[in-house]
C-alpha cells in the first residue's frame, strides 16, 4: 500500500515537473506591436508611416454635382460656343462626377519642416468623357524645403480664396485663380505677427495664356484687316483660325506678395511681371517677321475681414486686381477669354442680336508692334452662416477690358473687314462683364454638403449697328445680325463628401 501510494506521489510529481518544463519552453505573450502611431505634430489626421519620422496624412472628396442652362463645367456661363449660341447642340444640362485624393507627407530636419503635397481628381463630365473612361487631373505636385515651394502649387499671386470667395463656380471673373496650380519655383520668408513676403518664378502656360477654343492660346492677335474669317471674329477668336499668333515662353512671370493674417481677418497686395512675345506677322512663315516683345504687368489688393458682428464664422472676402498686357490676371481661371451671345432682341432688319467680347494681351498689324490691352476687376462675397448647418453667401463681380485707342481702332477695323459688306458697325472692342449671384448650403453632418447656386452674367460691349450678310458659323445662317449687350443665367447643385 505504502508503495502504491508513494508510486503515485512519484508520478504526480514528474507529470508536474514535465508540464512546468514544457511551460517553460513556450514563447512569452508579445508585446502588441503599435503598427500606426499618431503624429500630432502637425494637426489631426497624420501618421507616422511606419519605421520612419515621416508623417502622412491622406485626404480628398467625392463630389457629384450638376449645372443647368451652362456652357460646361464648372458652372461656365453660356457665354460663347454653342452654348452661346443657343443652339440645340449644346448640352445645356450637365453632370460631373468626380473623385479628389491628396498625400501630404512632413519630415521635421534641422532645416526646418521637409513637405510633400500632391493632388489629383479622377472626374467624369457629361460631353467630354465616353461611358467607361474618365479624365485624371494632377492639381498639386510640390516640395517644400527651407522657405522653397518647388513644382505646381498655387500662384504666390493669388488669394487664398483664389476664384471663390463665396462661391461654386469656377468662372467668377474680376481676378486672379489658379486654384489647381502652377508650376513655379518660389521663395516665402515668415516674419512674425502673421506678416509674409513671397517671390516667385511662375510658368506662363496654362493660366497665364489667354484661352481659345479647346484651350488655344490667343493671348495676341494680328488683326491685320482680312486676317481670321467671318466665323473667327464674330465668335469672339478675332482674326485666331489655328495659327497662334504668341510664341512659346521664354522667361517666367515674376510674382511677389506681402501678405498679412490675423485674427480679424487678412490683408494682401501682390504684382507680377509678364512677357509678351509674338510668334510672327504669319504664324505660318518665320520670314513674315515679328514685332518686338513687352513686358506686362498685374497689381493685386486683397482683404479678407473675419469675426463679424453678424454671426460666428461669418466673412468679407474681397480683391481688386489691375493689368497691362496680362490678361489673365483679371480675366483668369479656367473661363475662356473669348465670348460671343445671341439673343432673339434685335431691331427690323437684322435675324438676331450678337454681344463679343475678346481678352488678349494685345493686338498688332503686320509691320507693327504690340498694342497693349488693359484690364481691371473687383470680386468679393459676404459669406454668412445661419447656424451650424445652413449658410449662404452673395457674391459678384466687375470686369473691365479696354484695347486703348490704337489697339481699339485697329481692332474694329478687323473687325470690319469681316463683318459683311454694307455693316454699319460702331464703336470699339472695350467691354465689361459684370456678375452676382448666390449660394446656400446645408451641412446635415460632418463633412457633408449639399449646396445649390445661381449666378446672372451681363455683357456690356461696344459695339453698335448691324453687320452685313455674313456666317457666325455654327449653326447660323447666313444673314444680318445686330449688335447688342446680353445677359445668361447659370445653376447648379452640388453634392460633396469631405475626407
Amino acid at each position: 500500500m505504502n508503495f502504491a501510494k508513494s508510486l503515485m506521489l512519484g508520478g504526480a510529481a514528474l507529470l508536474v515537473a514535465t508540464a512546468g518544463a514544457q511551460a517553460a519552453d513556450l514563447p512569452l505573450k508579445a508585446k502588441a506591436v503599435e503598427y500606426v502611431k499618431v503624429c500630432s505634430l502637425y494637426g489631426a489626421g497624420f501618421y507616422y508611416i511606419p519605421g520612419t519620422d515621416t508623417c502622412i496624412k491622406l485626404g480628398g472628396y467625392i463630389r457629384a454635382e450638376y449645372a443647368f442652362n451652362a456652357g460646361g463645367m464648372t458652372e461656365t456661363p453660356s457665354w460663347n460656343g454653342s452654348a452661346g449660341q443657343g443652339n440645340r447642340l449644346a448640352n445645356n444640362t450637365i453632370y460631373r462626377s468626380r473623385a479628389d485624393l491628396n498625400i501630404d507627407t512632413r519630415t521635421a530636419t534641422e532645416y526646418g519642416v521637409v513637405r510633400t503635397y500632391f493632388d489629383s481628381v479622377f472626374t467624369w463630365t457629361t460631353g467630354s468623357d465616353t461611358v467607361a473612361n474618365g479624365s485624371l487631373g494632377v492639381y498639386f505636385a510640390f516640395v517644400q524645403f527651407a522657405g522653397f515651394t518647388f513644382g505646381k502649387a498655387v500662384s504666390q499671386f493669388s488669394t487664398p480664396w483664389h476664384g471663390s470667395p463665396g462661391n461654386i463656380t469656377s468662372n467668377l471673373l474680376g481676378g486672379d485663380d489658379t486654384s489647381t496650380g502652377v508650376n513655379q519655383v518660389s521663395y516665402t520668408a515668415e516674419f512674425g505677427n502673421g506678416v509674409s513676403a513671397s517671390i516667385s518664378l511662375e510658368d506662363q502656360s496654362g493660366y497665364r495664356w489667354a484661352q481659345g477654343n479647346s484651350g488655344a492660346n490667343i493671348s495676341l492677335l494680328n488683326v491685320t484687316a482680312g486676317n481670321g474669317s467671318q466665323s473667327s471674329w464674330l465668335s469672339g477668336l478675332g482674326s485666331y483660325t489655328g495659327n497662334s499668333y504668341s510664341a512659346g515662353t521664354s522667361i517666367p512671370d515674376i510674382v511677389g506678395k506681402v501678405r498679412v493674417d490675423q485674427a480679424w481677418g487678412l490683408f494682401q497686395v501682390s504684382a507680377a511681371a509678364h512677357q509678351i512675345r509674338a510668334s510672327y506677322y504669319n504664324p505660318a512663315n518665320e520670314w513674315s517677321d515679328h514685332p518686338g516683345d513687352k513686358w506686362g504687368y498685374a497689381v493685386l489688393a486683397a482683404l479678407s475681414l473675419k469675426n463679424l458682428p453678424t454671426g460666428p464664422g461669418d466673412s468679407i472676402n474681397l480683391d481688386a486686381t489691375y493689368a497691362d498686357g496680362a490678361i489673365r490676371y483679371v480675366i483668369g481661371g479656367t473661363s475662356p477669354n473669348y465670348f460671343s451671345i445671341f439673343g432673339n432682341n434685335a431691331d427690323a432688319g437684322a435675324y438676331q442680336t450678337l454681344g463679343l467680347g475678346t481678352a488678349v494681351d494685345g493686338v498688332f498689324v503686320n509691320t507693327g508692334g504690340i498694342e497693349t490691352t488693359k484690364a481691371w476687376g473687383i470680386r468679393g462675397a459676404f459669406n454668412h452662416n445661419w447656424n451650424p448647418n445652413w449658410a449662404t453667401s452673395i457674391f459678384g463681380s466687375y470686369s473691365s477690358v479696354d484695347f486703348g485707342s490704337t489697339g481699339g481702332a485697329l481692332y474694329t477695323a478687323g473687325l470690319r473687314a469681316q463683318a459683311g459688306a454694307g455693316n454699319t458697325i460702331a464703336g470699339n472692342p472695350n467691354f465689361n462683364i459684370a456678375q452676382i449671384g448666390t449660394r446656400t448650403s446645408w451641412t446635415p453632418v460632418k463633412n457633408l454638403t449639399f449646396s445649390g447656386e445661381v449666378m446672372w452674367t451681363r455683357l456690356d460691349q461696344n459695339y453698335s449697328g448691324f453687320t452685313g450678310s455674313v456666317s457666325p458659323g455654327g449653326t447660323k445662317p447666313t444673314t444680318v445680325y445686330q449688335f447688342k449687350d446680353q445677359d445668361t443665367v447659370v445653376g447648379a447643385v452640388r453634392v460633396q463628401r469631405t475626407f
